[in-house]
C-alpha cells in the first residue's frame, strides 16, 4: 500500500503532489487500467507489433 507522510510545514498540495508521483511510478493505475477489459493474447500480439514498427519508423526518422 502506498502512503504518504505529510512533513511539518508542507502544504497539502505538496504531499498530493508526491503521493501522484509515487502512484505513477508504481505503475498502479497502469495495471488497473489494463484488467479493466481482457484483451486476447493474439490482440496483444498486434499491438505490440505496431507499437514496435511505429518505434523502428521514428528511430529511422530521428537518425536522418
Amino acid at each position: 500500500m502506498i502512503g504518504v507522510n505529510v512533513k511539518d510545514n508542507e502544504s497539502i498540495d505538496r504531499a498530493i503532489n508526491r503521493f501522484k508521483k509515487m502512484i505513477t511510478r508504481s505503475r498502479v493505475l497502469n495495471e488497473y487500467k489494463e484488467r479493466q477489459q481482457y484483451v486476447k493474447p493474439s490482440e496483444e500480439k498486434r499491438e505490440a507489433m505496431k507499437k514496435s514498427v511505429r518505434e523502428e519508423r521514428r528511430r529511422q526518422r530521428d537518425n536522418y
